[in-house]
């Protein structure tokens, strides 16, 4: 890293701090309820070619306009693997220790790895001056201008489907998963992916679920009868992390289109294929709770849910440094 750039991100650190310290002393903590809140800051849909062919009118048509983007990311060279990873504005050093860790887009010298960040639009101007000058550093970041919520997920989610069907279509694969999450890239690319075999096509894994609707209200995952009348949902993968060929990811863009949202961005993933005919693969190396540290467990893996950033890259420098020894 140049001088430059080092004495950028130093002063990025600083003044994250700065201004998490700011707001934790003077401004009292909120939350957005919507369900599917939408910028005030409305736009005129611009005709998009790529989706040119749907013909009816869209239930959802995400009218949704970049604020940060890094539309050449797949110019150079065509990646094998996009990884997507939802966060939030003020999990900076959770982005950073993925950028250091399992995250760094150089970590394989075979074959190229995209990462990106998702966020929407926060209610907080300062945040949003923050991970703009975060983006000028390190160009890994996308936003479009929806409100950053919980109930927004989905959201989120349909907008990397869309960026990777605009501006990276050519990948092989992608993989969603969140900012708590750790991924031993190892196994993902090589017993998983298989950079030498042919790329699949319509093919969708992770932790598959088979659960129905929680009514309970005080539940995180309420889902309203009104929303959901159905009492099964159909099979999907946890949203902590699945993988999918990259064709999925512009089939379940264009169904979005014409399929009513839910704020359960993992079911509503679900209820898409469903649509599509696409039957999610059960993969018993996606973990969606916590696993207690050991090299030998980690090393079995996929995905380890809710990882701190000093976790993070204490798992990383020990299986990184111990990869001589056996379990």
């Amino acid at each position: 890293m140049s001088s430059k750039v080092s004495c950028l991100y130093v002063l990025t650190v600083v003044c994250w701090a700065s201004a998490l310290w700011y707001l934790s002393v003077t401004r009292q903590s909120s939350s957005y309820v919507g369900h599917t809140s939408i910028s005030q800051r409305h736009v005129v849909k611009k005709r998009n070619i790529t989706f040119n062919n749907i013909r009816t009118r869209p239930l959802n048509p995400h009218s949704f306009e970049f604020l940060i983007n890094e539309p050449k990311k797949c110019e150079a060279k065509t990646p094998f693997l996009v990884i997507l990873i939802s966060t939030t504005h003020k999990e900076f050093d959770a982005r950073q220790a993925i950028r250091e860790t399992w995250g760094d887009e150089n970590n394989f010298n075979d074959i190229k790895i995209i990462t990106l960040f998702l966020l929407g639009q926060n209610t907080d101007p300062v945040l949003n001056q923050m991970v703009e000058q975060e983006s000028q550093i390190f160009h890994d970041i996308v936003v479009e201008d929806f409100i950053d919520s919980y109930h927004n997920l989905t959201l989120k989610t349909l907008m990397g489907m869309r960026w990777v069907t605009t501006f990276c279509p050519k990948a092989k694969y992608v993989m969603k998963t969140d900012s708590d999450i750790f991924v031993n890239m190892d196994n993902l690319v090589y017993k998983l992916l298989k950079p030498t075999t042919k790329p699949r096509r319509r093919y969708f894994t992770g932790y598959v679920i088979n659960g129905g609707p929680i009514r309970d209200v005080r539940s995180k995952w309420y889902m309203p009868r009104d929303l959901y009348p159905e009492n099964k949902y159909p099979p999907f993968c946890s949203g902590t992390g699945y993988v999918f060929s990259t064709d999925v990811a512009e089939l379940i863009y264009k169904t979005s289109l014409h399929t009513t949202l839910l704020h359960l961005e993992d079911v509503y993933v679900g209820m898409c294929m469903r649509k599509l005919g696409i039957h999610p693969f059960q993969n018993s190396g996606f973990n969606h709770w916590k696993m207690a540290y050991s090299l030998c467990r980690y090393r079995r893996v996929i995905t380890v849910h809710q990882i701190s950033p000093e976790e993070m890259h204490r798992i990383w420098n020990d299986m990184s440094n111990k990869k001589h020894l056996r379990c």
